[in-house]
């Protein structure tokens, strides 16, 4: 990544449609690395099989389980084995060219 600390808040680009209609592509979400974790945040996870693809779902918490959900439908859930470990950050604010659309996620 970048030079950035491990705990400071950073910005990605939304790219394609899979968190639609909370988040368009093209908008800008600000991630937390420090931001509590917990049922229905928006989150960036690393995944895959090398642990070299990072994701931006939704995280829902079923009993023991994390789980990873987009909103478009017809995407596979993600089941987490390591939350502490799998999740990078949580979302924390969305930005786009229309101020109407800026949004906190973290109050």
């Amino acid at each position: 990544m970048s030079s950035c600390g491990a705990s400071e808040p950073f910005a990605l680009q939304v790219l394609g449609s899979e968190m639609e209609p909370e988040f368009h592509n093209g908008h800008i979400i600000v991630i937390d690395p420090g931001g509590t974790i917990k049922d229905g945040c928006y989150v960036v996870a690393i995944t895959g099989p090398n642990k070299d693809e990072y994701i931006f779902r939704q995280l829902f918490i079923e009993g023991e389980n994390y789980i990873l959900r987009a909103s478009e439908p017809g995407h596979a859930e993600i089941l987490l084995n390591n939350v502490h470990e799998d999740v990078v950050g949580v979302i924390s604010q969305r930005s786009s060219k229309r101020r109407s659309e800026h949004k906190r996620y973290d109050l």
